[in-house]
């Protein structure tokens, strides 16, 4: 089975690690857990496992709280579990993760920014295959508005989710 990263110091960079993807939002309350808690969900489903797999926020604001309570009921009703509890992200989890996913183009921006490396750097939609080109790229922060952003917000999350494990799959090494 998938796994959060329970603090690993390891680099988990080197080419026969296995995959580590790492979920990026604002305050990582809301899109980033969903994503994280789907990914893992879509992972066991698919009887995918040895990967780590956690989210953090750009800022710090909600550091050690849980999901947004919206954010965990839409979950729930859809079956999914949220591990997540919201960090900031450190500059050592550009070493740590193979797969630095940001929710939208300001947190991209903002990763860069904080030196990121590019070439790890995708944002989330980038991974729906039914995403057109036309429009938003980002997974809009769902936060200040009711219930039903939330809804929208699961939906994309997990086309994206399983765009990205379709991906890994596709370039995993035989074994």
């Amino acid at each position: 089975m998938a796994r959060r990263n329970k603090g690993l110091a390891s680099r988990m960079t080197e080419p026969s690690a296995p995959p580590s993807v790492l979920f990026v939002c604002l305050g990582n309350i809301c899109r980033s857990p969903l994503a994280e808690g789907i990914f893992l969900h879509l992972a066991a489903e698919r009887g995918i496992d040895g990967m780590i797999v956690d989210s953090a926020g750009t800022g710090g604001w909600h550091a050690g709280e849980g999901p947004d309570r919206r954010a965990s009921a839409v979950a729930t009703t859809r079956g999914v579990h949220l591990p997540s509890i919201a960090r900031q992200i450190e500059r050592a989890d550009f070493e740590r993760f193979t797969h630095i996913i940001a929710m939208d183009a300001s947190n991209h921006e903002n990763l860069l920014s904080m030196g990121a490396p590019a070439e790890r750097l995708r944002l989330m939609r980038s991974y729906d295959p039914s995403h057109s080109i036309q429009s938003a790229p980002d997974v809009p922060d769902p936060y200040y508005g009711g219930d039903d952003g939330f809804d929208r917000v699961f939906d994309m999350l997990m086309a994206a989710c399983a765009g990205l494990l379709d991906e890994l799959a596709a370039n995993a090494p035989e074994r």
